[in-house]
């Protein structure tokens, strides 16, 4: 007869998270570079977001089952499930950010695309941070502040680069396609925003 365990599996669960924040910055890493090099070697820089967007959906799906194989978890397991997907979901942002970049035909990134992948990366980069320290719900406020004020940087940008695509008086076409993307990336930043608060949410409850 299976036994089964009521000793929480912590340990495997915070390895799971911190892959998933590593596999985040990694994938953040290479919007960058894709946006830098521009076209040069843009689809197979695309090509590789889309493996790390893949390695994300993975390692959720590891969560969930572990999550569904656990009769207690370390922390509220709607929580748990909230993270896992929140972290997901950046990659997916980024992701199609990426594709349509490559998809979409432009000729050049504009210097805003650049700026905002940027503060997507080094969101990733404190999402990471605040994720290394959740076991033991040690104080993260600082580097999720910092993301915070990150937010409000991508928010502006975003705002710029679309006042001037319509001061510009630009193609009709550069103009739908570069929407799209610049939202896109609001979107990631967003999605980072949202993956703060829950782990906010997570250390506070469980103080």
């Amino acid at each position: 007869m299976a036994r089964i365990s009521l000793v929480p599996q912590k340990r495997e669960f915070y390895d799971l998270y911190n892959r998933a924040a590593e596999n985040l910055v990694a994938v953040s890493q290479l919007l960058v570079e894709l946006l830098e090099r521009f076209p040069k070697g843009a689809e197979g820089l695309a090509a590789d977001i889309k493996e790390l967007e893949h390695e994300g959906d993975r390692l959720t799906h590891e969560v969930v089952d572990l999550l569904n194989r656990t009769f207690v978890t370390p922390f509220d397991r709607d929580d748990m499930y909230r993270l896992a997907g929140a972290l997901d979901d950046i990659c997916d942002h980024i992701d199609e950010a990426a594709g349509r970049v490559v998809g979409y035909g432009v000729a050049d990134i504009r210097l805003q695309a650049r700026e905002q992948a940027k503060v997507i990366q080094r969101s990733a980069g404190k999402l990471a941070d605040a994720v290394a320290v959740l076991e033991g719900f040690q104080d993260s406020r600082a580097h999720l502040a910092e993301l915070r004020e990150l937010e409000d940087v991508g928010d502006r940008i975003l705002h710029d680069s679309i006042s001037s695509l319509f001061m510009a008086r630009a193609d009709p076409l550069d103009v739908i396609r570069w929407k799209d993307i610049h939202e896109s990336l609001e979107e990631a930043m967003d999605a980072c925003e949202y993956a703060a608060d829950v782990l906010e949410t997570i250390v506070v409850k469980n103080r």
